[in-house]
């Protein structure tokens, strides 16, 4: 979240900024609100000061006067909590500031191309798309998922379950090289670590599983385990950054995107992901997020999947996000917007998020000095492996139907093609 002083010291760009990112928040109440709070706050103060002044033995009077001041600290308080609710869903809706170079747009689509990696991969025969792929080489069971979970989940079977696990051991490998601490991390979260985060956990929009009878839910990303990993601590200054790689399930209701492309396990209830995360000093975040980047182009170059990277408009900017680049890989099965075949797609993503999650879950670090400050987060996908399994099937499949695995994962599924009859 952004700090109160910031907004009101800088009302004019935080104003600017969320008209920017398409949102219609009122900070004017905003701030009244909290105007109103600061007050009563002090009224609370002021009567609890005076009771205090009260002797061991109070005479009539003055327990008269301590009952009166204890109903209106109750009704002060009560009102106070009412407006603290309220102070914080607003301020959990201010979006964090936008790096300068971000393009300011209210359209979605207009994320600028950075660069590109290899041309979109062209066939001498007519392409089959993933679902296509995985029924001939029997890899995906939908229908008896379907029967046992419901839609939009579904069982990897043979050789792409090996797949899975050979992206998720391969992600592993390269993250470690470059200093990451390897993490397995819970599947639930508590409701005030999302919404430290920057997650709305509830309304009908979200993309959150919610546990009922309960303040847990199922977590899209680890991101969120991973965020909350140090909340309320502080670190030391020499010690960062610190940087961690976890391995989760992902779940996401997927609310409203019903006229999103969902063909296949493009767009499911659940899957797993390798993400990379990191808490950084102020000055290092950018250098970080670039880090970040360079690992996934690493990861993806090494697949040889052809893909480019994106720059997000404001439009296209998630709440706590400064900055987000995405990788977008090449997928000959997936409609575009001239009704054929081939487009390319998210398979990456990479924000930096500066001090706003870090606000919202109370970590710091401190400096030699022994001043303390916020720390930077940020986070990128290594690998998300339903949509990078169809990125390998699509763009590696041959005339016969078969498909040749990447050199890099050839050494934890012992073969060098996935065929009909599993040889």
């Amino acid at each position: 979240m952004l700090d109160i002083a910031y907004i009101k010291k800088h009302l004019k760009e935080v104003k600017e900024n969320i008209k920017n990112r398409g949102l219609d928040i009122d900070l004017d109440n905003f701030l009244k609100l909290n105007e109103e709070r600061i007050n009563l706050i002090q009224e609370v103060d002021s009567l609890r000061s005076k009771k205090n002044k009260i002797k061991d033995k109070p005479t009539a009077e003055e327990l008269k006067k301590l009952k009166t001041s204890k109903e209106k600290e109750e009704k002060i308080s009560s009102k106070l909590e009412k407006i603290e609710n309220e102070l914080r869903e607003l301020i959990l809706k201010i979006p964090n500031m936008t790096h300068p170079d971000v393009v300011i747009s209210s359209n979605e689509e207009d994320n600028p191309v950075l660069e590109t990696y290899k041309k979109p991969t062209r066939f001498d025969f007519q392409p089959r798309d993933h679902l296509e792929l995985a029924e001939k080489l029997d890899l995906i069971d939908f229908e008896r998922a379907a029967k046992i979970s419901g839609n939009k989940f579904y069982y990897l079977k043979n050789d792409l379950a090996i797949l899975e696990f050979a992206l998720i051991q391969y992600a592993l490998e390269i993250a470690i090289k470059h200093g990451y601490t390897p993490f397995s991390t819970p599947d639930l979260a508590r409701q005030e670590v999302l919404e430290g985060l920057g997650y709305n956990p509830r309304g009908e929009s979200t993309q959150v599983y919610n546990i009922e009878n309960s303040d847990l839910c199922l977590i899209g990303t680890a991101e969120i385990t991973m965020g909350g990993y140090h909340m309320n601590e502080v670190l030391k200054e020499e010690e960062l950054p610190r940087k961690y790689v976890a391995v989760s399930h992902c779940f996401r209701t997927e609310a409203g995107s019903y006229s999103k492309f969902s063909k296949g396990i493009f767009r499911v209830h659940q899957f797993t992901k390798v993400e990379m995360f990191q808490y950084t000093t102020p000055e290092a975040s950018e250098e970080a997020h670039q880090e970040i980047l360079e690992t996934e182009k690493e990861l993806f170059k090494s697949l040889d999947i052809p893909f480019r990277v994106i720059d997000h408009c404001t439009a296209d900017l998630g709440t706590p996000a400064y900055r987000t680049f995405d990788l977008e890989a090449w997928m000959p099965g997936k409609p575009n917007k001239k009704n054929s075949l081939g487009d390319w797609a998210e398979v990456t993503s990479t924000s930096n998020c500066t001090d706003y999650q870090a606000r919202g879950l109370n970590i710091k670090y401190r400096k030699k000095n022994g001043e303390k400050r916020y720390v930077h987060t940020l986070n990128g996908t290594a690998i998300a492996i339903g949509r990078t399994l169809i990125a390998i099937l699509e763009n590696n499949q041959q005339k016969d139907g078969s498909v040749i695995i990447p050199r890099v994962l050839q050494k934890w599924i012992s073969k060098r093609k996935i065929e009909e009859g599993g040889k």
